[in-house]
């Protein structure tokens, strides 16, 4: 019998008991043996829970019971989270994680960590929740040479701008609805300004090129600043307006990766991506464009997520599975004010006396957004850009996904 010490019982970690418990059969016959929870690790008490006497406040039970072979981390943030991945994989435990933060900030140390003391640290939940993304990269896609991902990487903000679209709500009260609804925090800040989705695609970034890419490495902007002018102003472009991670690498093996709000044509993929549904595109030289959606965040998505990488690796004892990458440093990202993209820029009141717009900007305007301007550009750097917008004040640039 293989025994699981879940730390954490809060919404994912419920989850992951309740998956192993409600499918206990069909584990055991899948993994050749049956997996029980022997430790359930939280500070707070659940008297009434069916897993009351397995709860436990001190982490160095599970780390000396050598009957604990995997440790499914499901705490969040990055400090706690460290401490015990680190201790577990020392002790000589495989390690499953949904945590989003430590992965994107730690993951090349937990995976040397695990290659030196013969466990495994597998994260798959920790990108797109219950959406298989993370293992197909480095399976089915193996034979490719990946030149991009990009995609819609987390459902709070996708919830937002689709309201904002849809219903002409505007961001404030479409982020109390998203709050009210359950799908934002009180403090939002991870999602609407972007760090989550950053988070994710350092993890992608990290996996699909071979180099980590660390969070403080990412250019990241959230959608707190886009109004109802620029959804309106999208849309007579036939474009929408959608919040994406996205990474590429260069020829000279260079990563770039930054986090967005892009105007994308009504006609890509993700365009129709919208409420709180995940959608990631990846480019391979063999493949093309493969699409990969569904439910990015959720209780139980996630939770089956994480019970695959403890089932993976109950099947596995003894041998390396999962994915994994090499360090990082300053040598890994490439200059992304020299990457061409279309730009969108929108300002206020009229073009300033004397501006001269960029050779084949195309204006757009609509009744929807009155004493407002604002352009499409060709392809150009950000350093080109910024030398057309040199007599322009106050302007409002966003990417626009070719």
């Amino acid at each position: 019998m293989a025994k699981v010490a879940i730390l954490g019982f809060g919404t994912v970690g419920s989850g992951v008991a309740e998956v192993l418990s409600m499918n206990a059969a069909s584990i055991a016959s899948r993994v050749g043996e049956p997996v029980e929870v022997k430790y359930i690790l939280d500070l707070r008490d659940f008297p009434d829970s069916p897993y009351a006497d397995r709860l436990v406040k001190d982490f160095s039970v599970i780390e000396n019971d050598p009957e604990v072979s995997v440790v499914a981390e499901c705490i969040g943030g990055a400090r706690v989270a460290r401490d015990f991945t680190l201790r577990a994989l020392k002790a000589g435990k495989s390690v499953v994680t949904s945590n989003k933060e430590v992965v994107a900030e730690c993951g090349d140390e937990f995976l040397e960590a695990a290659e030196e003391c013969g466990g495994n640290y597998l994260f798959e939940a920790s990108v797109g929740g219950g959406i298989p993304i993370l293992r197909p990269l480095g399976t089915d896609l193996a034979a490719n040479e990946l030149t991009e991902i990009y995609g819609i990487l987390n459902g709070t903000t996708n919830y937002i701008l689709t309201k904002m679209i849809k219903e002409g709500v505007p961001f404030d009260t479409a982020l109390a609805e998203a709050q009210d609804m359950g799908y934002a925090e009180a403090d939002p800040t991870a999602d609407v300004e972007g760090h989550d989705a950053c988070r994710k695609i350092c993890i992608l970034a990290s996996l699909a090129f071979g180099r980590h890419v660390f969070p403080r490495q990412v250019p990241t902007r959230g959608i707190s600043s886009v109004t109802l002018a620029d959804v309106a102003l999208a849309e007579s472009a036939n474009m929408r307006i959608k919040l994406l991670g996205r990474t590429l690498r260069q020829a000279d093996g260079k990563i770039l990766a930054y986090v967005a709000p892009h105007l994308i044509p009504e006609d890509n993929l993700l365009a129709s991506v919208e409420d709180v549904f995940n959608g990631i595109v990846v480019r391979g030289n063999a493949v093309d464009d493969v699409l990969f959606y569904g439910r990015g965040a959720g209780k139980m998505p996630t939770a089956s997520a994480v019970a695959a990488d403890i089932l993976d690796v109950v099947k596995n004892q003894g041998r390396k599975v999962g994915l994994g990458w090499a360090p990082g440093g300053d040598d890994v990202m490439g200059d992304l004010d020299a990457l061409p993209m279309a730009w969108y820029v929108r300002g206020t009141g009229t073009v300033p006396e004397g501006s001269k717009l960029p050779q084949g900007a195309r204006i757009l305007g609509c009744d929807e957004a009155p004493d407002t301007w604002a352009f499409l550009t060709e392809p150009m750097t950000r350093r080109e850009l910024n030398g057309c917008l040199e007599a322009f004040s106050e302007t409002f640039v966003l990417p626009v996904l070719a």
